[in-house]
C-alpha cells in the first residue's frame, strides 16, 4: 500500500554532518506522520524524530538540538539533517510512515550511518 525508499547515509567523521531522505509512493494520501528510527545490533529500534502532516515534530532527547526533521507534503518526502554527529549515532536508520485513520505503519529498508572517531 505504501512504499518507502531511502537515500543518503554513509560514513562521516565525528563532528560532521550528514543528511538522509525518504520518499513515499503508493497510497500516499493516507499518510499522516512520518519519521526516522534507528537500530544497532542487540538493541531495540528507537525513535529518532517524527513529524506530522501539520508540521509538529518530536525528537529523541539524545539528538535534540543536533538533528532536524522536515517534510515536503507535495512530494511526500521526509528529510533528516544530522549535525554534530557522534560515534554513538552509528546505526541503521529506518524511515517510517503512519496512515490514517487505521494508524497502520510502513517501513523503509534502512540505510547505514557510520560515524568514525
Amino acid at each position: 500500500q505504501v512504499q518507502l525508499v531511502e537515500s543518503g547515509g554513509g560514513l562521516v567523521q565525528a563532528g560532521g554532518s550528514l543528511s538522509v531522505s525518504c520518499t513515499a509512493s503508493g497510497n500516499i494520501f493516507r499518510i499522516d506522520g512520518m519519521g526516522w528510527y534507528r537500530q544497532t545490533p542487540g538493541k531495540q529500534r528507537e525513535l529518532v524524530a517524527i513529524i506530522t502532516r501539520s508540521g509538529e515534530t518530536n525528537y529523541a532527547e539524545s539528538v535534540k538540538g543536533r538533528f532536524t526533521i522536515s517534510r515536503d507534503n507535495a512530494k511526500i518526502t521526509v528529510y533528516l539533517q544530522m549535525n554534530s554527529l557522534k560515534p554513538e549515532d552509528t546505526a541503521v536508520y529506518y524511515c517510517n510512515a503512519q496512515l490514517f485513520p487505521s494508524r497502520r505503519e510502513y517501513w523503509g529498508q534502512g540505510t547505514q550511518v557510520t560515524v568514525s572517531s
